[in-house]
C-alpha cells in the first residue's frame, strides 16, 4: 500500500496492490512498489519531496553490493515466518556473547540472524565463492528496496535490523560477537528511522515517475509504521489485524524479553511482539466474501465452545517463543461460521495473552485498544476481542502502515514545507 501526506493532516491520497510475483521473491517487491506509483495523479506526483518505506520486519536476503539477486533459490528471502530452528543455538551464542553481551531478538530461531546463518551456510555450500565475506551483503526488505531508492545498498534502518542484533539506545551497535564474523562485512550500515539517507537515485525516480529532487528518508518496520499512524497516546495498544497479529505499546524503556521488540523512535520506545498467526491463515478456508457473510452470522455473545490455535504452521514467536508449538485446527464443525467464530476466538486469545505478556514484563495496564489492519473492518471480531480483553476496542481500518510511513517522510522534510 502506497500512501501520501502532507506534512499535517488527513492523507491526501492512498493506493494499494498486491504482490506481482511470490512474496519470497524481491523481484516482486520492487515491482510491486512501481505499480502502486503508476496511479498517483500528475498534479501531486511532481509536487512529492520525500518517499520512505516500510517492510515487513525479519524478512532477510542475500544480495551482490550492486543490490542484484543472486542464481535460483539463493536469490529468494527468507520470510519473516520462517523459523530456522538448526541455527537457534548458534544465533544465540554471537547475540550474547563477545564484547557486547545483550538479550536481544536476534537470539532466536524466529530472528533474523538465524535466517542470517542459515542464508550465509547456504552460499557457501552451494557457491564458496559467494561467501558473504567476498562481498555479498544481508539485507531486510525495507532496506533492500531503499537501496533501490539511493542506487545504492549500504545502508540499513535501525528498527528493521533489529532481530538481526542491532542494538539502539546507549548501546548502540551489533549485540555479541555479531560484528566480528567472517560474514560481518555484509551488514549493513545502520541508518536512525525517519533521517535523511540521501536523494532519489536517477534510475529509481524514473521507473517510479517521481521527482528526482525528492530525498530517501529511512523507514521502519510496517507494524511501527501502522503504529504512527495511529497516533496513539498514554495506556493505548494498537493491534494490527493483517497476515499477522501484531501488538505494540509505547514505553518510556526498552524491555529485554524473548519474542518481544524494543523500536526506539525518537525519544520513546515501541515495545510489542507479532504472533505467526493473523488473518492469514483465515485465507486457507475463506475468501473475502465469505468472510464478510460468515461473520454476519456470528453472534459475539455466544462462545463456540471450541479451543483453537489458529497458527499457520508449526512454530511461534509471541507471546511464546516456541519454534515446536502446533497448530490446533480441529476439530471442525459443520457450520462455516461457526468454524471461523472459533478461529476468530483463537486469535483473540492470542493477543490477550500478548498484553497479559507485556503487561508482566512491565508495561502499563490498558486504557483501550486501536486495531489496524484488514481485519478492523470486522465488527464482530472487534466485538469478541473486547469481550476478551475487558477494555473498550476502536476498529481503524483507514489508518494504514503506509500513512504511518508518508508521516515519516513528511516529517524530514522543512517544517516549512507545504507538501
Amino acid at each position: 500500500m502506497a500512501a501520501a501526506q502532507r506534512d499535517v493532516g488527513e492523507p491526501i491520497w492512498q493506493a494499494s496492490s498486491p504482490y506481482p510475483g511470490p512474496f519470497e521473491d524481491p523481484r516482486s517487491w520492487w515491482q510491486g512498489l512501481i505499480s502502486l506509483c503508476q496511479p498517483i495523479p500528475a498534479e501531486l506526483r511532481k509536487r512529492v519531496g520525500a518517499i520512505a518505506i516500510d517492510g515487513t520486519s525479519g524478512t532477510l536476503l542475500l544480495c551482490r553490493p550492486n543490490g542484484s539477486l543472486l542464481p535460483g533459490e539463493l536469490g529468494l528471502a527468507l520470510p519473516y515466518h520462517l523459523a530456522c530452528s538448526e541455527q537457534a543455538a548458534a544465533a544465540q551464542v554471537l547475540a550474547q556473547g563477545g564484547p557486547n553481551p545483550a538479550s536481544t531478538a536476534a537470539a532466536s530461531a524466529s530472528g533474523s540472524l538465524a535466517r542470517a546463518l542459515r542464508l550465509v551456510q547456504q552460499a557457501a555450500s552451494m557457491h564458496p565463492a559467494l561467501h558473504p565475506a567476498h562481498g555479498l551483503l544481508l539485507r531486510h526488505q525495507a532496506d533492500w528496496l531503499m537501496g533501490q531508492l539511493l542506487g545504492h545498498w549500504r545502508c540499513g534502518e535501525a528498527t528493521n535490523n533489529l532481530r538481526l542484533g542491532w542494538l539502539q539506545g546507549e548501546s548502540q551497535g551489533w549485540a555479541g560477537a555479531i560484528g566480528l564474523q567472517r560474514w560481518s562485512p555484509a551488514l549493513p550500515q545502520i541508518i536512525a528511522c525517519g533521517s535523511v539517507a540521501g536523494p532519489l537515485a536517477g534510475a529509481a525516480a524514473a521507473s517510479l515517475g517521481l521527482p528526482a529532487s525528492a530525498a530517501v528518508v529511512a523507514g521502519c518496520t510496517d507494524s511501527s509504521a501502522a503504529v504512527l499512524a495511529a497516533d496513539a497516546g498514554p495506556g493505548d495498544g494498537i493491534t494490527v489485524l493483517g497476515t499477522t497479529l501484531v501488538l505494540k505499546q509505547w514505553s518510556e524503556r526498552p524491555i529485554a524479553a524473548a519474542g518481544v521488540s524494543s523500536q526506539q523512535l525518537g525519544d520513546r520506545w515501541l515495545v510489542g511482539g507479532a504472533s505467526n498467526a493473523g488473518g492469514g491463515v483465515l485465507r486457507r478456508w475463506f475468501d473475502d466474501q465469505q468472510l464478510e457473510q460468515l461473520s454476519r452470522q456470528i453472534d459475539p455473545a455466544r462462545p463456540s465452545g471450541l479451543a483453537l490455535r489458529p497458527l499457520p504452521g508449526v512454530g511461534e514467536r509471541f507471546p511464546v517463543d516456541d519454534p515446536t508449538l502446533e497448530p490446533v485446527l480441529e476439530p471442525r464443525p459443520v457450520s462455516d461460521a461457526l468454524y471461523l467464530q472459533a478461529l476468530l476466538e483463537g486469535l483473540a486469545a492470542i493477543e490477550a495473552a500478548g498484553w497479559q505478556r507485556l503487561q508482566h514484563l512491565g508495561m502499563p495496564p490498558l486504557r483501550r485498544v486501536i486495531s489496524l489492519g484488514g481485519g478492523a473492518r470486522n465488527p464482530q471480531w472487534r466485538a469478541l476481542r473486547q469481550r476478551l480483553l475487558s477494555v473498550p476496542v476502536l476498529n481503524r481500518p483507514q489508518l494504514s502502515a503506509a500513512l504511518g510511513t508518508a508521516r515519516l517522510a513528511a516529517g524530514a522534510l522543512h517544517p516549512s514545507a507545504d507538501d
